[in-house]
């Protein structure tokens, strides 16, 4: 049976840079449970906010709002990156804001800074407040490392002193003691701060776990756990895959259930340590058409890490066959924390070698995709999964990661379906941020800004 047209209360406004009441009329929105998109939908908006969903033609759209036309599109969350780095306090604020518009620009609208700043609280207020355009941001402490916290005494006051300064969580670096992790472990859950990042050789990726960190990122320490090695003594680069290749498939699976009984959370990161041993030069990079959006000084780092790296690897005489086997080693531990609870959250290390932000998601994504997850988890590991981990472990505002009422408006508008096909994900007509409406062209004229910044 047709649906009747939405009933408008009054003619639409522009939909540019609208953030009062908007409504997206007779759109499908996907949902993030792995079900279908669900068909005819209309989504009202009003300050920040989901206030109304129903069938297209039974909502009343309100007097004065942007109306924005869904027929043929798909409504979906925003999604999160949750290993994202923020510059520092002498960074210049325009290479803040340009990182933040990234983000936007491809649908992120939640990111996890993982290396804090003092000046990075002050960008969490500009952006929640509405004064700064950029995704929601959840700040980490300093780094916490065998440097900064030598000894438990220095790091139980460094946690308590995070804690007092606002930030939303610690940050663990490796080389990390035994005693001063537990010490944090410890001093973190007196206060109410949870602890996230590296596993360091001391404390092992079970201990970890038992010891309730709330997120691994970039599956550190799982497949030296799964080989049966100490990370701190296989050394780095080709040495490191070559022994990590012989991961035991059983060992895998016992980590991810031990990961699922944690109700601890993976940050793979899997696109920037394939990029390690892909054997890519700098000069295959640079011709991505992301690159255009960071500054010469970001590439040159990149280049010379990326030489350093790859210099590293072909001393160790690493062959193409302990290449590939590293690589599939890591996707079936991901495969395996997938099967188990989708115990991911979606991250890329950006800005990192060779990831600009929100651009490095979609080749996140394809990594997820290549290692056996399906659209609907790798959509889940960016929206609905993050949304359990902030309510969980940094007790925060949770109502985001789904299209319904309540939830903040972090929303993206394309033009296919992602259940069907992921890549979908790149055909953006629109994003929301807090009920902030950028159409395309008003994100495309951004990113023309950036590239012009950044010529040589």
């Amino acid at each position: 049976m047709a649906l009747a047209p939405a009933k408008l209360a009054a003619q639409p406004t522009s939909a540019a840079g609208n953030r009062g009441t908007v409504a997206f009329v007779d759109v499908s929105v996907v949902p993030t449970t792995g079900s279908a998109a669900i068909p005819n939908r209309t989504v009202v908006v009003r300050d920040g906010r989901i206030v109304e969903v129903g069938q297209a033609g039974q909502i009343t759209v309100p007097q004065g709002a942007t109306v924005i036309q869904g027929r043929g599109k798909f409504l979906m969350p925003g999604l999160a990156e949750m290993h994202a780095h923020l510059p520092g306090t002498n960074a210049p604020a325009q290479l803040a804001h340009d990182i933040l518009f990234l983000y936007v620009a491809n649908g992120v609208t939640t990111i996890r800074g993982m290396l804090g700043a003092p000046n990075q609280l002050e960008l969490r207020r500009q952006t929640a407040s509405g004064e700064l355009l950029g995704p929601t941001i959840l700040v980490g402490a300093p780094s916490l490392n065998a440097n900064s916290a030598p000894d438990p005494e220095t790091a139980a006051r460094a946690v308590r002193a995070h804690k007092a300064a606002g930030y939303d969580f610690l940050k663990l670096h490796p080389g990390l003691s035994r005693p001063v992790f537990d010490a944090i472990a410890k001093t973190g859950q007196d206060v109410g701060i949870t602890y996230a990042g590296h596993i360091s050789a001391d404390v092992g990726i079970m201990h970890a776990l038992q010891s309730k960190q709330s997120t691994v990122d970039h599956l550190d320490g799982y497949l030296e756990y799964a080989a049966g090695a100490r990370s701190g003594n296989i050394g780095t680069g080709g040495a490191a895959a070559r022994v990590l290749a012989g991961a035991d498939s059983a060992k895998m699976h016992a980590l991810a259930v031990a990961t699922r009984d944690a109700d601890a959370w993976a940050v793979p990161t899997e696109y920037l340590w394939e990029n390690f041993f892909s054997g890519r030069s700098p000069d295959e990079f640079q011709r991505l058409p992301e690159m255009r959006y960071i500054p010469r000084t970001m590439w040159n780092g990149w280049a010379n890490m990326a030489r350093q790296f790859g210099e590293g690897v072909q001393s160790s005489n690493l062959t193409a066959e302990e290449k590939a086997r590293f690589v599939s080693a890591r996707r079936l531990m991901l495969r395996e924390l997938g099967r188990n609870g989708n115990r991911i959250l979606m991250g890329t290390d950006s800005p990192q070698m060779m990831n600009v932000p929100g651009f490095a998601l979609q080749h996140e994504i394809r990594a997820m995709r290549a290692a056996g997850l399906t659209p609907a988890q790798i959509l889940e590991s960016g929206t609905r999964n993050v949304s359990r981990y902030v309510e969980q472990w940094l007790k925060g505002d949770a109502r985001f990661g789904s299209v319904a009422v309540g939830q903040r408006a972090d929303l993206v508008l394309l033009d296919g379906d992602p259940l069907a096909d992921i890549d979908n994900l790149q055909k953006r007509a629109g994003v929301m941020v807090r009920g902030r409406w950028l159409p395309a062209e008003e994100i495309r004229r951004g990113l023309e800004q950036i590239a012009a910044r950044y010529v040589e």
